[in-house]
Parts: C-alpha cells; sequence; structure tokens
C-alpha cells in the first residue's frame, strides 16, 4: 500500500509515517523505482504497536529496542522485561504523585486552617515558618580537664 493508504488507514499523517521511518521504527518500507514508498500489510500492525505503546508512556528509544525486524521475530524475554520495566516505573510515578498529592493537600489544609482575623500573608508567614526547618543547636561540648591535680596537704 501506499503512505497515503497508511495513513488514512491508521489515523496518522503522512509526516509521523515518515518520521517513524527515518527513526527506525518501520523498516520494512519498499521504495519503488519512481521513489514512491510501498508499505507491506505489516507496517499496519507496526504502526498501531507504536501508537499504542505511546500512549502507554513507552518513548521511542524503548520502543526501537523491543520492536521486531518482523512479524515473527519477536524477542519474548526482552519484550516481558520491558513491559514489567515500564509497570515499574508507572508505580514509582504513581508513589511520587501521591506524596505529592499528600503534600498539597496537607498545604491546602493548612492555608484553610488560617487563624479566625489573620490576614494571608499573616498567615503564609505562620505556614512559611512551619515548613522551614529548624537548625538543630550545637551540643554543648563537654570539657575534660587533663590538669594534674595537686595532691591534698596534709
Amino acid at each position: 500500500m501506499n503512505i497515503g493508504e497508511l495513513a488514512r488507514r491508521t489515523g496518522l499523517a503522512t509526516s509521523r509515517i515518515r518520521f517513524y521511518e527515518r527513526v527506525g521504527l518501520l523498516k520494512q518500507v519498499e521504495r519503488q523505482a519512481n521513489g514512491y514508498r510501498r508499505y507491506p500489510e505489516d507496517a499496519l500492525l507496526v504502526l498501531q504497536l507504536i501508537t499504542a505503546a505511546q500512549r502507554a508512556g513507552f518513548s521511542l528509544d524503548e520502543l526501537r529496542a523491543v520492536l521486531p525486524d518482523g512479524q515473527l521475530n519477536w524477542a519474548h524475554a526482552t519484550l516481558l522485561d520491558t513491559l514489567r520495566r515500564k509497570v515499574a516505573d508507572i508505580e514509582a510515578l504513581q508513589a511520587q504523585l501521591g506524596q505529592s498529592k499528600a503534600h498539597l493537600l496537607a498545604l491546602v489544609a493548612q492555608i484553610e486552617a488560617k487563624p479566625e482575623g489573620m490576614d494571608c500573608a499573616s498567615n503564609a508567614r505562620r505556614l512559611m515558618a512551619d515548613m522551614t526547618p529548624v537548625p538543630a543547636r550545637p551540643r554543648a561540648a563537654t570539657v575534660v580537664s587533663h590538669r594534674k591535680r595537686k595532691p591534698a596537704s596534709a
């Protein structure tokens, strides 16, 4: 099929298809004598996989590492490892977002708990003072005397 038909069937712009070819994600492209591109039916599947994987958060470099040269050349172990790593990345991001959300909700609650009669600027200073860590005071050094004591006179 030509690039126009592939674009119509995938919903991708022809420039996007050319880009995927240029970066090495779409490899099964033939050039005709007149310079036009011809794509096999497998190109449709590859483009659908690329689109779905990008929606799932995969980068182009990650995709390049797992996409097979042909439909029958999938590297099963590599694919599973890559998918598991992406799930772990998503879980780490979810944890980070959860912490950020909790921090923001705590801040909202603190702002809403503004003492009655306090203006916003004073409340902001109060909150900033609560958030600023108090520097630890240095411990008093224990002074040990190394002087020899004089014997007590009798």
